[in-house]
């Protein structure tokens, strides 16, 4: 079996993460090889922890090692018995290492593959009071030791776990870390968690930890096992974040979501991984890292038994054989929030299966209709087939909890009046911003990413109120609200549309590929791929991909398919302003002299490639200043975009205003008919009177959506 592209998306936990394509395939792809390669035997030791003895409780611990073994499990190939997990109080420092020399020292041999997961809280210490170096450490369940000297910190250091791995027989050794050291200097208001905690400065590490420290540089160590760390930068945190019925570290949701849904390819592939734009959209600066994987793992065969990708797989079947229960972790977080009942997925059998009801990850499925020639198994994967969301979606805003009770009082009712358009959530509920105060002195409400970034220019003046500041920044709203709706098509992994696109920067003799994205679904396994320059050569950080101000842009999108396709492209910029391109065409009115610009559909013939914008004049459009953040969706259909050019048409624009990338003046009702025209090209007409008008149904055969993201320098 062949290998395709490895790792979206951190998409459908990174953008960001903050990553170039070339970057984050080569983290990725090393990650997928690693765990499966071909061998006699798989092991994995996976440790979460939420609840400790002294520190607050973190939330998606446990989900992480959750979505760690249902991977390793259903798409690699590990067996149950061979995964051992630690979670919550079996997670101390003596049993960590204890489990690490029993699971793994008396059982690896030189041809199996190793993975250990850790999920929870990291900190710094010195090893003795005479030093002054601060050393990384884990956080175990049983932070400080319980007699006379509460001081003593019982952690596992950062180089204790690397020398560990290193003893192990075998060079198919991967670690994921998903923690941080740092504690930041200030925390701007946010809905998520971070996996760091301050040390005291009276701190001191046990002597039983400085002793196995020792005792292990004496052992034989064979090859740096590959490490993948949440974060690259010290002064980062790793976050985890509130989804849809359920928390989990950003990092290992999106590492793993991705790698539900691509197939790895014998070389590497020119797709962008999801998990750049994923972390983007979050709102998040945090940038994953590869330590000490200077050597890329190859093998001829990825997947032993699985060469498909999937969004799910069956864990649990009934008695009856016609309901079953679905693992979903392939699904993109912001897809999943909003997945409705009566979406379908296709099992390997091609029975038709019926969503009935989901709780966070797991979800419950129906045969559509007749008997089961082949009964279904535990372990199938599904793909989805048909995509179903509702009508009536609102932009989820916190308040945060540092505010005063009557400045939540006001918040709350200023939202309220806004219609059906924004929502305030508390507690533990899924939030797309949170409305809250900046930290500084004297302090000005502002509106923040659940990461907690500040949204460009949204902050007020000192002595605002708090209903004028929510009025001021509904004018933001409807931006924000448009790009939660186009980002719940976001189906690079599921679409069937052989779709191809790039965005190339066109300032020298040739464009050069700076992110490129292409249907999972429809690549041949058999037809090897380039990979791009550099894509091997050793990382440590990964960034964000950046234009610099003043180059021209254009994005490449070939049809690879054996009918027309339309095309859309809208984006966001600074996580504020939506833009879209306006497909300008100049036509002679009737009988006169005169010409007129005009809107018209931008469609690629079957076979062929188009550049955007479509101007023989000159290549691309120029990227003017200041520096912004921008995430671009580009969205293409079978049926022309006849709803979404009508409302574009609506604001009527200056005759000097035909650019090809402008503002959108109504951008919420811009959102929703795209929605509409990928529903009205899913449907048949004899399915049009008994479709529900509260819901979109979205064929996966007739459309793919791509985002792309990128940094303004």
């Amino acid at each position: 079996m062949k290998r395709r592209t490895f790792l979206q998306r951190i998409g459908s936990i990174l953008a960001v993460l903050g990553v170039t394509e070339a970057e984050w395939l080569t983290l990725s792809d090393r990650y997928a090889q690693a765990l499966a390669q071909p061998t006699p035997r798989k092991l994995a030791l996976l440790i979460g922890i939420n609840q400790y003895r002294k520190s607050p409780s973190l939330s998606g611990c446990l989900t992480d090692v959750e979505l760690q073994k249902e991977l390793l499990i259903h798409r690699f190939g590990f067996l149950a018995a061979n995964i051992l997990t630690l979670t919550d109080e079996q997670a101390s420092r003596e049993f960590i290492e204890a489990a690490f020399l029993d699971h793994f020292g008396k059982q690896v041999k030189s041809d199996d593959v190793v993975v250990f997961h850790f999920s929870g809280y990291g900190t710094r210490i010195k090893l003795n009071e005479s030093e002054d170096t601060l050393q990384n450490a884990l956080v175990p369940t049983n932070e400080n030791l319980e007699i006379q000297n509460e001081n003593i910190a019982t952690y596992l250091l950062e180089e204790t776990l690397l020398l560990l791995l290193r003893s192990l027989p075998t060079e198919r050794v991967t670690a994921v870390l998903d923690t941080s050291y740092d504690t930041p200097s200030t925390i701007q208001p946010t809905g998520w968690r971070i996996r760091t905690r301050q040390e005291l400065p009276t701190a001191q590490l046990a002597t039983a930890e400085i002793e196995f420290l020792e005792q292990l540089k004496t052992k034989t160590l064979f090859s740096p096992a590959v490490i993948l760390s949440a974060t690259s930068d010290p002064k980062q945190v790793a976050k985890e974040g509130l989804f849809s019925g359920f928390s989990a570290g950003l990092f290992t949701y999106a590492l793993t979501q991705y790698l539900w849904e691509t197939t790895p390819a014998t070389t590497l592939q020119f797709s962008l991984s999801h998990v750049d734009s994923t972390m983007f959209k979050w709102g998040s600066k945090q940038q994953p890292s590869l330590v000490n994987g200077k050597k890329a793992l190859t093998s001829e065969s990825l997947l032993l038994d699985q060469n498909t990708g999937a969004e799910g797989a069956i864990i649990a079947t009934e008695e009856d054989g016609k309901n079953v229960q679905l693992w979903l972790g392939g699904l993109p977080a912001q897809v999943l929030e909003n997945y409705g009942v009566n979406s379908r997925f296709t099992s390997v059998n091609g029975e038709q299966l019926i969503l009935r009801s989901r709780t966070g990850l797991t979800a419950k499925a129906q045969i559509s209709a007749g008997d089961v020639a082949n009964p279904l198994q535990v372990g199938q994967l599904v793909q989805e087939a048909v995509r179903v969301l509702p009508r009536n979606i609102s932009l989820n805003i916190a308040l945060d909890s540092a505010l005063e009770r009557i400045e939540r009082v006001d918040a709350t009712s200023a939202f309220a009046a806004m219609a059906s358009m924004v929502s305030v959530v508390t507690g533990e509920q899924t939030l797309d911003y949170v409305f809250g105060k900046l930290s500084q002195t004297p302090s000005r409400y502002a509106l923040f990413t659940p990461a907690g970034q500040l949204i460009a220019n949204s902050a007020g003046e000192v002595g605002e109120a708090v209903k004028v500041a929510v009025t001021r920044l509904g004018a933001k709203l409807p931006h924000l609200l448009a790009a939660k709706l186009w980002r719940l098509i976001e189906n690079e992994g599921s679409s069937r549309l052989p779709i191809k696109s790039s965005l190339e920067i066109v300032n020298g003799i040739s464009p050069k590929v700076i992110l490129q994205r292409e249907t999972l679904r429809t690549l041949d396994p058999k037809i090897p791929k380039k990979s791009l320059n550099g894509l091997n050569a050793p990382l440590t950080a990964l960034s964000t991909p950046i234009v610099q101000i003043g180059s021209r842009i254009q994005y490449r999108i070939q049809n690879k398919g054996d009918r027309s396709v339309y095309l859309m492209l809208l984006g966001l910029k600074n996580h504020r302003t939506a833009i879209a391109f306006y497909p300008w065409q100049t036509v002679e009115e009737p009988n006169t002299s005169e010409t007129k610009p005009l809107l018209q559909q931008v469609m690629i013939p079957a076979g062929e490639t188009i550049t955007l914008p479509q101007n023989v004049a000159t290549s691309g459009w120029t990227i003017s200043g200041p520096a912004y953040e921008c995430e671009h969706q580009l969205i293409l259909s079978i049926s022309p975009f006849t709803t979404t050019l009508k409302a574009l048409e609506t604001p009527k624009y200056p005759a000097g205003d035909q650019q090809p990338i402008g503002a959108l003046v109504n951008p919420w009702e811009i959102a929703q008919a795209v929605l509409q025209d990928l529903h009205n090209a899913s449907i048949t007409t004899a399915e049009m009177n008994g479709t529900a008008n509260d819901l979109y149904q979205l064929n996966v055969n007739h459309w793919a959506s791509f985002n792309f993201s990128f940094q303004v320098n």
